[in-house]
């Protein structure tokens, strides 16, 4: 088991401001010992010859290319407009004088 104990946790939760009872103290402590035991076992099977990587797998961009495809006409979006204007869609108004 890795070397965290309660005075460790303890410590660090003085230094981050945190309020901890002793049971989460103790909670904590054998919690963090598993997660950097953890950390010990993969640094131990990632050798010199196993890059660093932030990925398992390599990344691709999902993007596609931008293509102008069918759109409407002006008229055709206004259409469906409960009220419009000089070609454009009619709104209320929610700035007074401008």
């Amino acid at each position: 088991m890795a070397e965290i104990n309660r005075d460790d946790v303890a410590h660090l939760a003085r230094l981050a401001h945190i309020d901890m009872n002793d049971d989460e103290l103790d909670r904590m402590a054998e919690e963090l010992a598993v997660i950097v035991d953890a950390i010990k076992t993969v640094s131990e099977v990632a050798g010199d010859d196993v890059p660093a990587t932030s990925h398992p797998i390599p990344l691709s961009n999902v993007f596609r290319d931008d293509v102008v495809g069918e759109t409407l006409s002006n008229e055709e979006a206004l259409l469906g407009a409960p009220d419009n204007a000089d070609g454009r869609f009619k709104v209320p108004a929610i700035l007074d004088g401008e």
